[in-house]
């Protein structure tokens, strides 16, 4: 690309000035874009000094996790974070969203198999599902009911029984680390664009891959339905509860989420769903399947707790020349509850808190407003980013646009677990490709800095981009997100890396720093057509590694 503009300044006395202004002009707006060294390293050595992160972590996970949104935990964090901005010297809100449904808690779990033999199992109660009403011994049952006919096969044969509907899940020997950080040629993979634009099944295959046979078939709303319908059934049958497996982990690392749609409150709470890990699973099954009488001991209390509005944390650092201009930074603060919600998304949240308070306290003067954002209802489809976005600055439905719309420059969001941060997906945005490389350029020593143009699904920046609205997900190491702490009991303080939490957090803050005191707002794409109503791209169907896949 070089050598044509060196031959046209060699001919310069032949070559319009008009013509040689356009083919230079690119490259000078690229040059312009001017990274302030001197705070990039007061920002890395604010970090490295005086680190609050891990403080942060522990008390939206030790103190006040899990936060299902709604739930007690919940609004614990929420008033603990607005707190905390205020002793850094931030404003700090709660701003009302909703309805968001019913809400609910676990507060007491216990199971158990003790015939044959007496064994504690592990597992937890899916959320919005039923308490037992103090213990219950029960004998176990494998009753696969899937359609009418199997609801007709088992009517009057259920009353107070323990079911077993899934098949076992094998357990295959490790075969690969459970830690996985992207190496360099994963990166330069994931820096092409990929051949074609449609969306990547794999999400929905491995989605599918769990449902029964039965329901292969369906459509997403039918399989909805269709589970909504047997958990009626079910609970009809006066059945005492349900034992599930993990839909993937072992060796006592258990992932489950919720059962149905008994959030929205329309119906009754289905009877207790226990999901356990696969070998505990496995072994009830084999019991029952060689005609050996298996009772189960179990004892769930749970609190249902009545619709009303949820709220998303808002705090704010105004800016100087330009403050009416918005650089917003956010991660989802809810959470599920078989953990305490560290590594989703706890670390997300603490590493934006962090990179807020490294700019306060440096004292930085930005022209542009920086604004946080921590959001509730993420698990259950971007319900508190969407709300937000929706009130401030475009309803994607018809796309009229507020006011605000046309001062936010860009939103920054960290969701996929607690690994260092390698790279940024451009969401399509291609103009802001040479930007981000000359802020990624002053942390070479920290990160590859990968840019791909390609999207990444399943949390809050979607919004954003929703709305036509520069709205980015930094690249992450995967750590144990997927293989361990995903939606899993496992999913607490003890999974999360500090030194990569850290980096993280000192990335974040200079590209929010970068963005507000560039010349201009960030280069956008052209606005979308309005969209009809849809289903969540959030909440359980996202893949546990935020759409990069290995």
């Amino acid at each position: 690309m070089m050598t044509p503009i060196r031959t046209m300044l060699r001919k310069r006395y032949t070559t319009p000035l008009a013509v040689l202004t356009a083919v230079l002009l690119p490259f000078s707006l690229i040059a312009e874009e001017k990274v302030d060294l001197y705070t990039m390293h007061k920002i890395r050595v604010e970090e490295q000094a005086n680190s609050k992160v891990m403080d942060t972590l522990f008390y939206l996970t030790d103190v006040n996790g899990p936060r299902l949104t709604n739930s007690p935990g919940y609004f614990a964090a929420a008033d603990w974070v607005v707190n905390r901005l205020k002793e850094y010297g931030l404003s700090a809100k709660l701003e009302k969203w909703g309805p968001f449904g019913r809400s609910w808690q676990l507060k007491k779990f216990y199971a158990a198999m003790v015939e044959p033999q007496y064994a504690p199992l592990i597992g937890f109660p899916l959320a919005w599902t039923a308490s037992t009403n103090g213990p219950v011994t029960a004998d176990a049952v494998i009753a696969q009911i899937y359609t009418d006919a199997d609801m007709e096969k088992w009517k009057g044969k259920l009353k107070g029984k323990v079911i077993l509907s899934a098949q076992p899940r094998a357990v295959q020997l490790a075969a690969k680390p459970l830690s996985l950080r992207y190496s360099d040629s994963e990166l330069a993979e994931l820096s092409i664009a990929p051949e074609q634009t449609a969306p990547d099944p794999a999400r929905m295959q491995a989605f599918r891959s769990r449902l029964p046979a039965a329901w292969q078939g369906l459509s997403m709303r039918e399989v909805s339905e269709a589970r909504a319908k047997v958990a009626k059934f079910l609970a009809s049958e006066g059945i005492a509860g349900t034992i599930s497996v993990s839909f993937s982990g072992d060796s006592g690392t258990v992932f489950g989420q919720s059962e149905g749609n008994a959030r929205e409150g329309k119906d009754a709470l289905p009877p207790p769903n226990i999901v356990v890990t696969p070998e505990h699973y496995n072994r009830l099954y084999r019991l029952l399947d060689h005609k050996i009488p298996v009772k189960i001991n179990f004892e769930v209390e749970s609190e249902v707790i009545d619709a009303k509005d949820s709220v998303n944390v808002i705090g704010e650092l105004p800016g100087n020349a330009k403050r009416d201009e918005i650089v917003m930074l956010g991660a989802h603060l809810d959470s599920w509850h078989g953990g305490t919600g560290a590594t989703d998304n706890a670390a997300g949240s603490a590493v934006m808190i962090e990179a807020i308070r490294i700019l306060k306290a440096l004292d930085l003067k930005m022209d542009r407003t920086v604004r946080l954002g921590l959001w509730g209802g993420e698990e259950e489809g971007l319900l508190g980013s969407r709300a937000y976005v929706k009130e401030h600055f475009a309803d994607p439905e018809t796309m009229k646009t507020t006011e605000e719309h046309a001062k936010l420059s860009g939103y920054f969001n960290v969701d996929n677990g607690s690994g260092r941060i390698r790279g940024i997906y451009l969401q399509g945005n291609d103009m802001v490709r040479p930007i981000f490389e000359q802020w990624f350029a002053s942390f070479k020593d920290m990160t590859n800095g990968t840019i791909t143009i390609r999207n990444t699904g399943g949390t809050d920046h979607q919004s954003f981009d929703r709305v036509g609205l520069p709205g980015f997900q930094f690249i992450q190491d995967e750590l144990e997100y997927s293989s361990r702490t995903h939606h899993s009991n496992m999913d607490v303080y003890d999974h999360v890396s500090e030194p990569d939490l850290r980096q993280a957090a000192t990335i974040v803050a200079a590209f929010v720093y970068d963005a507000a005191t560039r010349p201009d707002v960030l280069p956008r794409k052209p606005l979308p057509k309005a969209s009809p109503a849809r289903a969540p791209e959030g909440g359980p169907q996202r893949p546990p590694t935020g759409g990069a896949g290995r």
